[in-house]
């Protein structure tokens, strides 16, 4: 079973309890790609025997989540479920958000939550945070890329509806706005809608999930997609017959008798298929394609 799964992660669930259950139903090799808090919910691709290798390439697809941030309180996990550690009153109105979320759309600079999955000195920086220490997390780049204001909410709360790239911290983006209008925010609820090509309605469910596969049939091509149609976007190439040996083996093709006539640059991936079979990932280096992940068996 090689392909990605498009799941729906119920809140309560974790991410890795997620993959948990889908290898205890398929017996296959799994991963997951973007990872969502606990109580969060929508769409999390998992990753399936060969589609494992391509974790990294999905993971770069742009992601969509509808998520309300709560004002007068700020947390130490920047969502509902941490304890409190600021509160103030100076609640802002429809019009003071619309103009300060301007100021977050586009690449901005976020430094992750303590309550983060991230590794510092080999350890996670939730795991310290749980032992009141402070990891070292330095800022680094996101992208906000749209930021839809839909209405407000009880209990001083407005919903949005949030565009981004990869590593983008929703919880770290409602308690910054709150930070920048002086009012305390955290992150009281996300539901993500996308991921890459994989959206909310074509997700299975945790229940619909074990109902095919107890029955043994094929999931339905709605909730899994093969390795080659996960990766469509990518520029796509035939390698000809006098080059399957050597690129079986995965050997340095000359990209001038695998892409002739197409301008690629350096570091440009491309995926490679012989025979109508994808071969795996290359990458244009010194003029040459070199593989970057073998997904066909030797």
């Amino acid at each position: 079973m090689n392909g990605v799964i498009n799941f729906y992660k119920p809140p309560g669930m974790t991410s890795a309890q997620a993959v948990a259950f889908i290898r205890r139903l398929t017996g296959a090799k799994t991963g997951h790609a973007g990872t969502l808090d606990p109580e969060a919910a929508g769409v999390l691709p998992i990753l399936s025997g060969k589609a494992t290798r391509i974790c990294d390439y999905i993971m770069l697809g742009e992601k969509q989540y509808l998520a309300e941030i709560a004002f007068g309180a700020a947390t130490d996990t920047q969502d509902a479920q941490g304890k409190v550690t600021q509160t103030g009153t100076k609640y802002p109105d429809l019009t003071t958000l619309r103009d300060a979320l301007d100021d977050f759309t586009g690449e901005i600079w976020q430094t992750p939550p303590q309550y983060s999955a991230l590794k510092t000195g080999g350890e996670a920086a939730y795991k310290l945070a749980r032992r009141g220490l402070t990891a070292e997390l330095q800022a680094r780049r996101a992208e906000i890329r749209e930021i839809t204001l839909l209405h407000g909410t009880q209990r001083h709360g407005f919903l949005l509806r949030v565009r981004c790239g990869k590593g983008t911290y929703i919880r770290t983006f409602c308690h910054d706005v709150g930070k920048a209008l002086g009012c305390p925010a955290h992150l009281r609820f996300l539901l993500r809608e996308r991921n890459g090509p994989f959206s909310l309605q074509d997700a299975v469910t945790p229940e619909e999930m074990k109902e095919w596969t107890g029955e043994g049939m094929p999931l339905p091509r709605r909730w899994f997609t093969g390795v080659a149609e996960a990766l469509s976007a990518m520029p796509r190439f035939d390698v000809p017959e006098k080059l399957a040996r050597p690129a079986i083996n995965g050997v340095t093709l000359p990209i001038g008798e695998v892409t002739p006539g197409s301008a690629l640059t350096e570091q440009t991936k491309v995926c490679l298929f012989l025979q109508g079979s994808l071969l795996g990932i290359y990458q244009v280096r010194d003029h040459r394609l070199k593989v970057a992940v073998m997904l066909r068996e030797r």
